[in-house]
């Protein structure tokens, strides 16, 4: 396997963290995602698709992403309000399911870049030591050589944290993190690359 290729998805998701950054976030991020699905409420089986179901079924997976990537609960609750906010205004020009939560998976993604931005040019701000209960109750629910995992990605760029992000906690595919990142996919591949080679030194530091 070249460095940027995704393996295939593992079935084992309580295998211990090995020292290799690609094996360690793919592990830690899809059990993350496995413990959120798990507390997911079930869509509705042959309903017509309405915004209530979509945010009763996607809100708390969209929460985590944009925590994922702003690492404070409450902000990433106001990330994914208004990424709701938005589809609620381009609700008609929508054609199905999957285009809605494209269109969210991108409004979050967005939304989360602006809160970065805005980050970087307020001299006073420090990030936050603790979360709510809610926000925090998937994420106490890892090893805490899981929880280093999730640390040494927030101190990753913003480009490089969302690919990794949207690939292993979201499960896209290159395509689909191209639409959600408005990058190409050969951009996808080598920012992937980059980000596990940073990772691998963030983790390698004492």
């Amino acid at each position: 396997m070249q460095p940027g290729d995704y393996p295939p998805a593992r079935g084992n998701i309580a295998e211990p963290v090995e020292g290799n950054a690609e094996r360690s976030v793919e592990q830690t991020l899809t059990r993350l995602r496995a413990i959120d699905l798990k507390s997911s409420p079930p869509a509705a089986p042959e309903a017509p698709l309405t915004l209530e179901d979509l945010y009763r079924t996607h809100r708390m997976r969209l929460i985590r992403l944009a925590l994922l990537l702003v690492d404070e609960p409450a902000t990433a609750e106001d990330v994914v309000q208004e990424a709701f906010t938005g589809l609620h205004r381009n609700w008609g020009g929508l054609r199905d399911a999957a285009a809605a939560v494209g269109y969210l998976r991108t409004a979050v993604v967005n939304g989360s870049r602006s809160v970065l931005r805005r980050r970087k040019t307020a001299r006073e701000y420090t990030p936050p030591h603790a979360v709510n209960a809610r926000s925090a109750e998937s994420l106490a629910m890892l090893t805490a050589e899981h929880q280093g995992v999730v640390k040494a990605l927030s101190q990753l760029p913003p480009r490089q944290r969302e690919v990794l992000v949207l690939r292993y906690y979201g499960n896209l595919t290159e395509a689909e993190i191209a639409e959600a990142a408005g990058i190409s996919k050969g951009t996808v591949k080598s920012t992937a690359s980059r980000a596990l080679e940073a990772l691998q030194k963030i983790m390698n530091t004492p």
